[in-house]
């Protein structure tokens, strides 16, 4: 969120970067690759390390590590791992291996890489580890003092429920201050949630319609073409209401019904959104609809009689001056019909209807709408009614679309996890989630976890069971019918 456009305000001071869970599947497809993207766009410090960790049985040594980085780089980076920045990149990967009981080698190599790089690095943590394993990390970064001078990268879930959530923040508070903790979200790493609030208050076009007075109801949907993916170990104790509604889809929401904040700066924003959680009104369960796809019990790890969702989609009210009355529907699955992932602001119909002839009228909902399509890199349509040529006034849909793989550069597009790292690095919380957000927003969700309806079945590629169109009613979905 700087506003500065000077590359060099952007390149943050120097950093030994220690990745615990280096040998587990997200530092491979994520935190790998986009380190060495990183380094070849020229963000990264001039003075940086790079330390593997994982507990002793998952020990490498320096060049096993460097050779799991280029296989790493090789299947997931938009980079390739050759040529003199990959040798370049290379150099500066090192392994330590930290057991709670045996963080020595860990230490050894911290210590080494402070000294090679001289001066006083910050430290920058990332704890891509299974959350069963957060307290015993952040314990031993306590005890051993590797904790000074540092920040913390924490990744989701954090907590799965309010009293969980609440043990989690004790547990990291008991070593890092609220400003060195970086909970990571990849969704708001995306340019294309940023553009959210570039759309609302940097253009007179949206921000007065931003409203109750304008907007009928918020739709934010996320399917996903993939099944659990063989992660029933995972799943089967989180479910989608957790892994993506409480994490993701609420804090999209938050950037979609924020009041304008100040500034840009982290405590204005994450002000801002705290705000519209206090605002949520606790899930009513007669507004949720779980769905589990068909074939999911029959998953390796997957109980017989298993309640667990894979489809959730639910109605919440933001109760306050701007939003009161106005309806947000929230849906993510797995195995559904496409990926897919948007936020659809349904415009209210202008009150006389002086056009002739009913039939256009039942499209109004789809063609009075403002589309933000968020997947990376995403695109923003205007869906609105206009003249069709001839002698009689006959309404047909049309559409304005700005896409961004048209308007601007890939070469210059970060990933999330690309962005949120170096954010981390340069101190910027703003796009990082507050402990008082997610305890309000685990808060919210207590009825739904204390008390689920039963699922509902539906059969892989469709978008859900059937009564998520009673959900929304009066209105109807966007997807698939919208585009």
């Amino acid at each position: 969120m700087h506003s500065s456009n000077h590359k060099a305000d952007l390149i943050p001071g120097d950093h030994v970067i220690v990745l615990f869970g280096a040998t587990g599947d997200l530092a491979k497809r994520k935190l790998l690759p986009g380190l060495f993207h990183l380094a070849k766009s020229g963000l990264l410090p001039h003075g940086y390390r790079i330390i593997g960790s994982a507990p002793a049985q998952f020990a490498m040594t320096d060049e096993q590590f460097r050779a799991h980085a280029m296989s790493a780089v090789a299947q997931f980076g938009l980079a390739k791992p050759t040529g003199a920045a990959w040798h370049e990149f290379e150099s500066k990967l090192h392994f330590g291996a930290a057991d709670p009981d045996d963080p020595k080698p860990l230490i050894e190599a911290v210590r080494e890489a402070e000294e090679e790089i001289g001066g006083h690095p910050g430290r920058l943590y990332h704890l891509a580890v299974p959350p069963a394993a957060f307290a015993s990390v952040i314990g031993m970064l306590g005890q051993t003092r590797l904790s000074e001078n540092s920040r913390v990268i924490i990744e989701k879930p954090f907590g799965t429920d309010l009293e969980s959530a609440r043990a989690l923040t004790k547990v990291v508070h008991s070593v890092f201050e609220e400003s060195q903790i970086f909970r990571i979200d990849h969704f708001l790493g995306k340019e294309s949630v940023d553009n959210i609030l570039a759309l609302r208050f940097a253009n007179g076009l949206f921000e007065p319609i931003w409203n109750r007075d304008h907007i009928s109801h918020v739709q934010i949907d996320v399917p996903e073409a993939i099944s659990i993916e063989g992660r029933a170990g995972f799943f089967e104790g989180t479910g989608t209401f957790r892994d993506m509604i409480v994490t993701h889809l609420f804090q999209v929401l938050g950037f979609v019904a924020m009041e304008p904040p100040t500034s840009l700066s982290a405590k204005c924003l994450r002000d801002e959104k705290a705000k519209v959680f206090e605002s949520l009104q606790p899930i009513d369960l007669s507004r949720v609809v779980r769905g589990q796809y068909e074939g999911y019990r029959h998953e390796p790890g997957v109980a017989a009689d298993s309640q667990t969702e894979t489809f959730a989609a639910l109605r919440v009210e933001v109760d306050n001056w701007r939003w009161a009355g106005v309806p947000f529907y929230l849906r993510s699955g797995k195995s559904m019909a496409q990926r897919r992932q948007a936020v659809i602001l349904g415009l209210k119909e202008p009150t006389l209807r002086m056009f002739p002839g009913g039939a256009h009228l039942n499209t109004t909902q789809r063609c009075n709408a403002v589309v933000i399509d968020f997947d990376d890199p995403g695109w923003i349509g205007i869906h609105f009614l206009a003249k069709q040529p001839g002698p009689a006034m006959r309404l047909g849909a049309a559409e304005m679309i700005f896409k961004y793989s048209d308007s601007f550069h890939k070469m210059h597009e970060l990933e999330g996890y690309e962005r949120l790292i170096l954010e981390a690095m340069l101190g910027d919380q703003s796009l990082f989630t507050r402990s008082d957000e997610i305890e309000r927003l685990w808060e919210v969700a207590t009825p739904l976890l204390k008390d689920p309806p039963p699922v509902e079945l539906y059969p892989p590629g469709c978008w859900g069971p059937d009564s998520v169109k009673h959900l929304i009613s009066p209105y109807r979905w966007y997807l698939p019918d919208g585009r």
